[in-house]
């Protein structure tokens, strides 16, 4: 049983699941390496899922909208940080690439989800 009504939205759930992988991956690293990319990445890949659902609470479709645009620029920020944790060494390249794949279908799913936001008040978006 679903407590909250977010659990049903796929993209919510992804990005969600992510975060969760990220902060259990900073977690063995070291105090350097957690203290300057670590606490980035953790913040810029939480920002996906917390942004859908401050939008998704806030009931007005603008808002909604507003706020999957930027968990769409945190998904970005997220990229970047795991460019980064790859050229320094903190990730491996199987790894790096995995996440990036995930990155991919939240960053997919997201802007299905502002498609249908659309669709659902009766404007266009631009993608």
């Amino acid at each position: 049983m679903s407590y909250y009504i977010l659990d049903d939205l796929e993209v919510y759930q992804l990005a969600e699941t992510f975060s969760n992988e990220i902060w259990l991956l900073v977690s063995e690293w070291n105090y350097f390496a957690k203290e300057t990319v670590g606490k980035q990445i953790v913040r810029s890949a939480d920002s996906i899922g917390a942004n859908i659902d401050e939008g998704y609470g806030r009931y007005h479709y603008k808002e909604n909208r507003d706020f999957c645009y930027f968990s769409r620029g945190s998904i970005l920020a997220t990229k970047g940080w795991l460019i980064k944790s790859r050229d320094r060494d903190l990730i491996p390249e199987e790894q790096f690439q995995a996440l990036m794949q995930k990155l991919q279908t939240i960053h997919l799913k997201l802007n299905a989800y502002l498609k249908f936001i659309g669709t659902k008040s009766g404007q266009k978006t631009d993608q």
